[in-house]
């Protein structure tokens, strides 16, 4: 039986993540003691103790969490920012080309972030494959339930005397400076900078992740678009649709609960809207660090996930 520890289990996406894992039979969680759990030598016992680490923590202490680990045999799945553009990791996104075959002989894994990983999976085929052009100018928006900003915004969003302005979605990340910005370039292999529209409304999950291309932008038709995207991702927990239309509308919601992605691409033949829908919790958090564990282990990719 594989033992399995979390480094960081009292946060959102820690917390998420042992729920799953409470559920398996076939692994082993190793847990540490209110007293325990933040003290660095435990910490690095249980670390250096288990087959697979969750780093569920704030960049720095992820930064120094991955370096308690001294054997080799312990693989590491960094849920932060930290190590996602980090080429000694692996970028723990299975379903890109080539992608599964790497975390699967990895011992450093880095989970995508929840916005990165619609636009990811919408953008980083189309490069690579050289379907959008390589000068292409992008802009991405991405609308998330609060639950992804962590225990304090959920706090926030939850409280009996919440700000009124709570009740409206709200836009950040108004510097264009926002954390996942180096990984989407860096994945999707882009020449320039998107403008990227983060936008918190008051549900508790989902995500509905949207870029905007133009005829001119593509090296292809609509109707081409539409094969690619069904054509490449026949593996793993993204699937395109080609009918999704909700009476004229696409909700934001519709994959709350749940671990797998949606792609859709709606419009016409001079602009189209390639939409990600998915759950900030599940495909954009542990359900994606769930899938990475379930590859290292061998066992189906949506073993103990909502697909």
């Amino acid at each position: 039986m594989k033992k399995i520890f979390i480094d960081g289990s009292a946060g959102t996406t820690g917390l998420r993540i042992h729920q799953r894992l409470a559920e398996r039979k076939d692994l082993q969680v190793i847990t540490l003691s209110d007293d325990c759990r933040k003290d660095p030598a435990a910490r690095k016992e249980a670390l250096n103790s288990a087959d697979i680490a969750f780093l569920c923590l704030p960049d720095a202490a992820a930064v120094e969490s991955a370096s308690f680990v001294e054997n080799s045999n312990t693989v590491v799945i960094d849920t932060s920012t930290a190590h996602r553009v980090d080429p000694n990791w692996t970028y723990g996104f299975p379903e890109l080309k080539g992608q599964r075959e790497k975390i699967v002989s990895s011992k450093r894994i880095a989970n995508p972030g929840c916005h990165a990983s619609g636009v990811v999976a919408l953008v980083a085929p189309l490069m690579r494959e050289g379907l959008l052009k390589k000068d292409v100018q992008l802009s991405c928006f991405s609308l998330t339930g609060y639950s992804g900003g962590g225990k304090q915004m959920i706090a926030e969003y939850e409280g009996a005397e919440r700000d009124k302005l709570l009740d409206a979605p709200r836009l950040y990340g108004l510097t264009q400076s926002h954390k996942h910005l180096k990984e989407i370039v860096s994945l999707c292999s882009l020449k320039n900078v998107p403008a990227f529209c983060p936008i918190v409304a008051p549900f508790y999950s989902g995500m509905e992740v949207s870029v905007p291309v133009f005829a001119q932008d593509l090296n292809c038709s609509k109707k081409e678009l539409e094969e690619f995207f069904a054509a490449y991702y026949q593996n793993g927990l993204i699937h395109f649709a080609a009918e999704a239309d909700e009476n004229g509308f696409l909700s934001s919601g519709a994959f709350s609960g749940r671990d797998d992605l949606q792609i859709t691409v709606t419009g016409n033949d001079e602009r189209m809207l390639l939409t990600a829908r998915f759950d900030n919790l599940g495909k954009g958090a542990s359900g994606a660090a769930i899938q990475n564990m379930n590859l290292i282990l061998g066992v189906p990719e949506d073993t103990g996930l909502t697909v």
